[in-house]
């Protein structure tokens, strides 16, 4: 069982950044890929980033290219969001996940494990 902890989010201008960070409750880099996810009011759970088990490959949303970069410290369990240059239609909470799988994946139904999620709100 793998928990995960979201924190960082909170209320932003537009242009301005935030740093999101995930921490687990396990050893997350010898068996898990992670990934970041958002869910606006109304809308479904959409693919933000993603990073490999090892860290050395990472794949990103269309939307959020140039703007975000994901990391991870495997030495601490934790997954990073860095996001700038942030619009109001980042509006959302955001959540990461944990898949079992040394590849980064982008489908939310593949992973295994989900944290409570962080608002993020940024504001024109």
């Amino acid at each position: 069982q793998v928990q995960l902890v979201e924190s960082g989010g909170g209320l932003v201008q537009a242009g301005g950044s935030l740093r999101l960070s995930c921490a687990a409750s396990a050893r997350t880099s010898t068996s898990y890929a992670m990934g970041w996810f958002r869910q606006a009011p109304g809308k479904e759970r959409e693919f933000v980033a993603a990073v490999s088990r090892s860290g050395d490959s990472t794949r990103y949303a269309d939307s959020v290219k140039g703007r975000f970069t994901i990391s991870r410290d495997n030495a601490k369990n934790t997954v990073y969001l860095q996001m700038n240059s942030l619009k109001p239609e980042d509006t959302a909470v955001y959540s990461c996940g944990a898949v079992y799988t040394a590849f980064a994946r982008t489908t939310p139904t593949t992973y295994d494990y989900w944290g409570q999620g962080t608002q993020v709100t940024v504001s024109s």
